[in-house]
């Protein structure tokens, strides 16, 4: 069984390669998700987000991987194609098993409100 730090770098890298099936793999069917611009409750919903949201991200680029038993936390910056620029965010990952059970992001969504209709 992989440590949690592990399935969160092993989902992280899948969204990296836009292989969003690999990453769904790693989610818990009732994956809670939490952010500034929107909270869903089924990890089908959030992938579908984050797909019709990746062609703007160009790049991401960790400073910092925590972890505490089933807690793992990433901060880094995302790069962006967009009038926005680059994004510092803060992940929460909380793992059950060998899957993701909820993720909480936390970064400024002001610059990019008006582009997903906020």
């Amino acid at each position: 069984m992989s440590s949690a730090k592990e399935i969160v770098e092993q989902y992280k890298a899948a969204v990296g390669r836009k292989d969003f099936v690999a990453a769904r793999k790693l989610l818990h069917d009732d994956l809670a998700f939490q952010g500034p611009i929107e909270t869903l409750n089924k990890a089908d919903e959030y992938v579908s987000s984050i797909t019709k949201r990746a062609n703007i991200i160009q790049r991401t680029e960790v400073k910092k991987v925590f972890a505490d038993g089933n807690d793992v936390c990433v901060l880094y910056d995302m790069v962006t194609n967009t009038p926005a620029g680059t994004a510092f965010i803060v992940e929460w990952y909380q793992v059950r098993g060998d899957k993701i059970g909820s993720l909480r992001a936390v970064f400024d969504a002001r610059p990019f409100a008006a582009m997903f209709g906020h």
